[in-house]
């Protein structure tokens, strides 16, 4: 059964992502004009935090090797990674930010 958990505060996302712990892994989440979305912080082709990439366009770009993740779905966009991201559906309420569990 999934459930909501309570991983932040919409405060903490200054500069429109910031990294969470949800159950024991880093996971990044971004602040878009469309609204919120959360990825798995780690890059899927090696170890490095997509938080410290470029934003633009709903994209993020690692910053150690340049992959490129669409920030809404996780989905891979370019080389040299070739597996997506986990996403994460995220809510918002009285200023705290939820990410859904998997069922």
């Amino acid at each position: 059964m999934s459930e909501w958990i309570k991983v932040g505060l919409e405060s903490d996302l200054t500069e429109n992502v910031c990294v969470f712990d949800f159950k024991g892994k880093p996971v990044a989440v971004f602040n878009l004009e469309d609204g919120f979305y959360a990825i798995d912080n780690i890059c899927s082709h090696e170890e490095a935090s997509l938080a410290e990439g470029e934003i633009e366009d709903g994209k993020i770009e690692c910053p150690l090797h340049g992959a490129m993740f669409d920030i809404r779905t996780g989905k891979n966009l370019s080389l040299p990674a070739v597996l997506p991201v986990k996403s994460y559906p995220v809510k918002i309420e009285d200023g705290n930010i939820y990410l859904k569990t998997e069922d």
